[in-house]
């Protein structure tokens, strides 16, 4: 009489795709174990995640690996949110993003080259989605360069930046900063940044907006200058307030001599 349930066949099922009586044996040959027998039936060929590639992954969490001068930021994408808070799940997802790091690699199709867990990237991919059951997916990555790079993750790993200095910046300013960029989400890092075609679309509304409130012609342009200084504490992150003491902008944290050079900012919310 055969020691394996029902259940736990049809779970085995569920995860390779594999067939009913596939999945017996490779669970009676394992004693049960399900992850030897899914290794049982990857090794005979009868494990396949074709289906899963079709499901939508639009759960998730975002890894960060930092080095002293280099760090990178990855987005990895699941089916639901109770396997992005499972273990498996995120130990792939930081091991993808130390690789990377250790890899020179710059876009998702050079992913095929590098190793993850020990494994070639593709078949730690397909591992992972055997073992957890679910279509898993690498959206998107970033490398950053920098003489001194923060990094910041928040909501459970569905919000995370990194913020890059041309010098050193002390730690708790630096974090605040990151912090910043998580809350307030900038757009642009200075005015400079800002498209031209945008700043003129922002000026003709606040022009509007002034004409139909009745200002007179001649304060028009004052207006929509002091009001367009507005915009840029909202969309440019050196000139926001600071959260921790709006008396304070973003640029005026900044040590003598030292800029920040850029910042990157994931969200899955």
């Amino acid at each position: 009489m055969s020691l394996v349930s029902a259940q736990t066949v049809k779970e085995l099922r569920e995860k390779t795709n594999a067939g009913l009586m596939d999945c017996k044996k490779a669970l009676e040959a394992s004693k049960g174990n399900i992850e030897e027998a899914i290794k049982l039936l990857r090794e005979k060929g009868l494990a396949s995640i074709s289906k899963k590639a079709d499901r939508s992954t639009n759960e998730g969490r975002i890894f960060i690996s930092n080095s002293t001068h280099t760090a990178v930021i990855v987005e990895v994408n699941c089916e639901t949110d109770f396997v992005s808070g499972n273990v498996f799940f995120n130990d792939f997802g930081q091991a993808l993003s130390s690789g990377i790091l250790s890899s020179s690699i710059d876009s998702l199709g050079q992913l095929e080259t590098i190793q993850v867990q020990g494994l070639p990237f593709k078949e730690a991919l397909s591992e992972a989605v055997l073992k957890l059951g679910e279509n898993i997916t690498v959206k998107r990555f970033a490398r950053v360069s920098a003489s001194q790079i923060t990094d910041y993750v928040h909501m459970n790993a569905k919000i995370a930046v990194l913020v890059a200095f041309s010098g050193a910046v002390d730690e708790e300013i630096s974090k605040g900063i990151a912090m910043q960029v998580a809350a307030a989400n900038p757009s642009y890092l200075s005015p400079h940044e800002v498209p031209q075609e945008e700043l003129e679309k922002e000026k003709e509304i606040n022009r509007v907006q002034a004409k139909n409130e009745g200002r007179p012609a001649d304060v028009i342009e004052k207006i929509v200058m002091g009001r367009v200084s507005k915009y840029y504490k909202e969309v440019c992150l050196l000139e926001q307030p600071y959260v921790k003491d709006d008396k304070k902008t973003i640029k005026d944290l900044l040590p003598k001599g030292v800029s920040i050079t850029g910042f990157t900012r994931y969200s899955l919310v």
